[in-house]
């Protein structure tokens, strides 16, 4: 794991938003953490790590990124055959968006893992040569075979860590159903390479399966999305790539100490996505433990804590929890605390104080909601059960509506008919062209934040 210096990192700030004052006998304190990075290469600070041109990068140094690429070359994604030809676009497209002084390695993805560039079991450094003897060995990329997507990502596993980088990233491509080899061993892979590297996943068509792909992406921290039309493959690799570049600093967690008698309910990731946290939580000392975020560019991202605290009496009040941006150390000692933000608890008689619900607990209680009952929903349509997919379906777009979630409302609208939004009431459309609900699905943790 890498050290940095206060130089090299970019500045976090941490916001805390709660109502902190329960009612006597109330135990359960909610607070919307804001976490935001500012500072970086993107905006005139400390230069990103690989970043090029910039003076930080010198010829022949060892690069601060790795990014390795796995495409989907099974034998279905020669149908049509133009599949092929647009992922072999989409990935010299990405290429061509490296920085120089990047790391990084091209995998061809079926029943086995193969090193398409450089090989060897290495990785190049990008720079005008590389980037252009990368994009002749796509070439060679030709579709057939299976798909057994955890051999992908131990072989980019094995790649990213023949590096000594801090920033590693994967791009995961598929079209189809991870059929040659079992569930587990994809679990197996995932849990071996969760903390890492992080990993964008793509699905691109209609033939693969939503959980798989989205369950990748929020198993290695990354974004996960459909690409319906192999055409739009360019451009969205091209987005990919430049988001991973900005990347400046990995392996940023969240620690959150409780004093004794405190019990942590729950964890998780609000916006610019829902991502459950709870279950991730590493044990660090006494009444601590950290929640993995991940790496970190200039970006803000909101976190929902819940706890569970002791009853006390009107007019006393508690440190409920302390949530700390760390960075670990790599030889176990004390880590670089990067910013930090205080939950409280006071009980009061005032009952106006006490019911008042903060804004940003409650619109991010309804969108985390609002990912739960589309899930639901989807789900209750594919096993026939169309009264249950109606009635889930319809509070979606009642929650979208209240919280101005206009592009998962308009998803929404392409799977029911909204007779009235306000009340939830709709009725399921009798076709739905499958790409249409495989995006409504792959976008469902998609969040807006708290309207200003």
């Amino acid at each position: 794991m890498a050290v940095f210096s206060k130089s090299q990192v970019p500045q976090f700030s941490v916001e805390v938003y709660q109502n902190e004052y329960l009612p006597e006998g109330g135990r359960e304190v909610n607070a919307i953490v804001t976490v935001t990075s500012t500072g970086g290469g993107t905006s005139g600070g400390a230069p990103l790590l690989g970043a090029s041109p910039s003076p930080s990068y010198i010829p022949g140094q060892a690069p601060g990124a790795a990014v390795v690429i796995m495409v989907d070359c099974s034998g279905s994604m020669d149908y049509p055959p133009t599949k092929m030809r647009n992922a072999r676009d989409a990935t010299a497209a990405a290429i061509d968006t490296l920085r120089d002084g990047v790391a990084f390695a091209v995998v061809a993805g079926t029943h086995v893992a193969s090193e398409v560039y450089p090989g060897g079991g290495r990785l190049a450094v990008a720079d005008a040569q590389t980037r252009a003897q990368a994009k002749e060995a796509l070439r060679r990329l030709s579709a057939g075979g299976g798909t057994a997507i955890g051999t992908w990502l131990r072989l980019a596993d094995r790649l990213l860590s023949s590096s000594d980088v801090p920033i590693r990233h994967g791009i995961l491509l598929t079209d189809g159903r991870n059929e040659h080899e079992a569930p587990e061993d994809l679990r197996t892979a995932l849990e071996a390479n969760a903390g890492r590297f992080t990993c964008d996943a793509r699905g691109v068509g209609t033939d693969w399966e939503v959980k798989e792909v989205t369950g990748i992406a929020s198993a290695l921290l990354g974004t996960a999305d459909i690409v319906a039309d192999p055409t739009g493959l360019a451009a969205d690799f091209t987005s990919m790539m430049e988001n991973a570049m900005g990347k400046e600093i990995a392996d940023v967690a969240l620690r959150l100490w409780t004093p004794v008698g405190v019990e942590i309910k729950f964890v998780k990731q609000v916006a610019p996505t829902v991502e459950e946290l709870t279950g991730r939580r590493t044990e660090v000392g006494p009444r601590a433990g950290d929640y993995p975020t991940g790496s970190w560019g200039d970006e803000s991202r909101d976190y929902h804590v819940c706890v569970q605290v002791p009853q006390a009496g009107i007019g006393q009040e508690m440190l409920a929890a302390r949530v700390s941006l760390i960075i670990p150390a790599a030889d176990g000692g004390a880590p670089e605390v990067l910013s930090q933000g205080l939950v409280k608890a006071v009980w009061t008689d005032d009952m106006v104080a006490s019911t008042s619900i903060n804004p940003q607990v409650a619109h991010y209680t309804g969108q985390a909601e609002l990912a739960q009952v589309i899930q639901q929903g989807l789900d209750a349509r594919k096993s026939g059960d169309f009264d249950g997919a109606t009635a889930k379906l319809g509070r979606a777009v009642q929650l979208a509506a209240d919280s101005g979630n206009r592009d998962t409302a308009k998803l929404l609208s392409k799977v029911v008919d909204v007779v009235d939004a306000a009340t939830g009431t709709v009725r399921l459309k009798a076709k739905v062209a499958e790409a249409d609900e495989m995006t409504l699905e792959t976008r469902s943790t998609k969040t807006v934040r708290v309207k200003k």
